[in-house]
């Protein structure tokens, strides 16, 4: 892809993500969302290197006061315990790049990818989390709650969204590879 079409993917990744956030289903902790929907098809779709840059745009614009995340915007997102998380969404979209722009794009790789893509996702949200509600928030919060509420509830849904990604993905990357004239 040209540089131009993919800084323009990248930015409207970047507020695929924002919308993602927005629409969300609110649990105690945390919340179900749309964005490892989007933050899975843009490392699919991007690649590593864009992929990561899109989610590094959200989370700049987010940071810099932009409501754009499931608890608000602004530098005091970064004390919300699901700011990990946001992090985690950089490092999957990157790896789950990495593994396309190595493998393929065929149904079951992207799956496969974005499963994978879930572990730096979950490795960097849920220490996060834990520090924030415990040290922070002062929760008599334990780490199987922490597990519990900011990952094992969430896995039926991000299977079902892995799904959607590489159900989508796997017509919508032949597409934006083609040459336009």
């Amino acid at each position: 892809m040209s540089q131009t079409k993919s800084m323009i993917l990248a930015a409207l990744f970047a507020a695929l993500t924002a919308v993602g956030a927005l629409i969300r289903i609110p649990t105690p902790i945390s919340s179900f969302s749309l964005q490892v929907l989007f933050v899975a098809m843009s490392g699919v779709l991007l690649g590593s290197k864009w992929g990561l840059l899109s989610q590094l745009t959200y989370i700049l614009l987010g940071l810099a006061g932009l409501p754009i995340f499931v608890s608000g915007g602004g530098p005091g997102a970064m004390l919300q315990p699901t700011f990990g998380f946001l992090l985690g969404m950089a490092a999957m979209s990157w790896l789950v790049g990495f593994i396309i722009e190595r493998r393929g794009a065929k149904f079951f790789t992207i799956c496969w990818a974005c499963a994978l893509g879930l572990i730096p996702l979950y490795a960097i949200g849920l220490p996060y989390m834990h520090v924030i509600l415990t040290v922070y928030m002062k929760l008599g919060q334990t780490i199987w709650d922490t597990v519990w509420g900011g990952m094992i509830i969430f896995l039926p849904w991000d299977a079902l969204k892995i799904v959607v990604t590489a159900a989508l993905c796997v017509k919508l990357y032949p597409a934006l590879r083609r040459r336009t004239a």
